[in-house]
């Protein structure tokens, strides 16, 4: 059974597996990072404390991760994407990769977490993170299910969550952006142009961006005065055709939007498809505007106007964070967000008439 952890416990999720650290820093009468440092070998320590701390570690019964044999060798984390072809995930590498160089950490990429038929970890892949003594982890994104959660906490592996899909348990670190204040942004923009039947075409129901960011769409208009019409929201999957289909039954509404705000970059290159297949142009006929800023942003023809979310920042900051927990040092929150800002090109433009 799982259950949330308590002082000890953060960036992880708690379970009936022995000891934590800051039990046995309890017992030995030292500090939660004093603890860490014996666990992982540092030579820092007064002789006297090692001796407690091993002593304390024996006793308890707290088993510790193998480890690189040597002081010198660099620790290792892990960082799982769900793919390495996508722009985004690029970006989150580069920005993991630069603060890791700067922490003397290196990085073993790994892409996505395979799971069992049961939904349980699979474990081939999770005992890999203990037989090469990888120090922590990082998820980008990551839909973790209670055994995963269990199985990190059952082998002391620190984690933080970077855009998680869903909401983490209590006491689970995760860096994210301000979704909700660029679904403001994003439909603000489109207000200012004169713009009042937005549409918005969202990822997947009742994950943590999409829903913030539809969230701030509807806070947008309800603060310009604006009714939300009905049909003017929809949930696609990530793939270009649900997003076309989608955007199809937009246009055929008796009254169709002038704008859509499109909850990905990757989405709008549907929704510019299906305007396309209509003969419609953006932006005389349909303002569009994205989310995220990806390079495709630029590629687009005309340039997509998107909401930036950080995502370079958002990895480094997860991996400092890392870095933290891993010293054993408890954050100040569980939840960090990023700011977004509004990148402004060529999709958007007053709507016509």
């Amino acid at each position: 059974m799982v259950r949330t952890g308590g002082a000890g416990g953060v960036g992880r999720v708690s379970v009936a597996a022995g000891p934590t650290l800051a039990v046995v820093a309890r017992e030995a009468g030292v500090s939660v990072p004093t603890a860490s440092k014996v666990v992982n070998g540092r030579e820092d320590v007064a002789p006297d404390t090692r001796r407690r701390v091993t002593e304390a570690l024996d006793r308890l019964g707290y088993v510790r991760r193998p480890r690189f044999d040597g002081a010198r060798a660099p620790r290792m984390v892990d960082l799982v994407v769900d793919s390495l072809e996508s722009s985004g995930s690029g970006a989150v590498l580069h920005g993991a990769e630069e603060a890791a160089h700067d922490a003397g950490l290196e990085i073993v990429v790994s892409v996505a977490l395979a799971r069992g038929r049961s939904g349980s970890p699979e474990r081939g892949w999770l005992d890999k993170l203990v037989t090469r003594g990888s120090s922590g982890v990082l998820f980008n994104p990551a839909e973790l299910g209670a055994p995963q959660y269990a199985w990190l906490e059952q082998h002391r592996i620190p984690f933080v969550m970077i855009d998680p899909v869903l909401e983490p348990p209590p006491g689970v670190v995760s860096v994210g952006a301000t979704n909700w204040q660029g679904g403001v942004t994003a439909t603000e923009h489109l207000l200012s142009l004169g713009h009042e039947r937005i549409a918005v075409v969202a990822g997947h129901r009742h994950t943590m961006s999409s829903d913030a960011r539809v969230a701030g769409y509807s806070s947008a208009l309800a603060l310009a005065g604006v009714p939300q019409r009905a049909g003017y929201v929809r949930h696609a999957g990530s793939d270009e055709a649900s997003v076309r289909h989608l955007m199809r039954e937009l246009l055929d509404l008796p009254e169709p939007p002038t704008a859509v705000f499109v909850c990905s970059d990757r989405m709008a290159l549907g929704v510019y498809e299906a305007l396309a297949e209509r003969g419609l142009r953006v932006p005389d006929d349909m303002s569009v505007i994205g989310f995220d800023d990806l390079p495709e942003a630029r590629w687009l023809a005309p340039p997509l106007t998107t909401v930036r979310q950080p995502l370079s920042e958002m990895a480094a900051t997860a991996l400092r964070l890392l870095v933290r927990i891993m010293d054993g040092h408890r954050p100040e929150s569980t939840r960090t967000e990023l700011s977004t800002r509004l990148v402004e090109r060529a999709s958007t433009a007053p709507p016509r008439g």
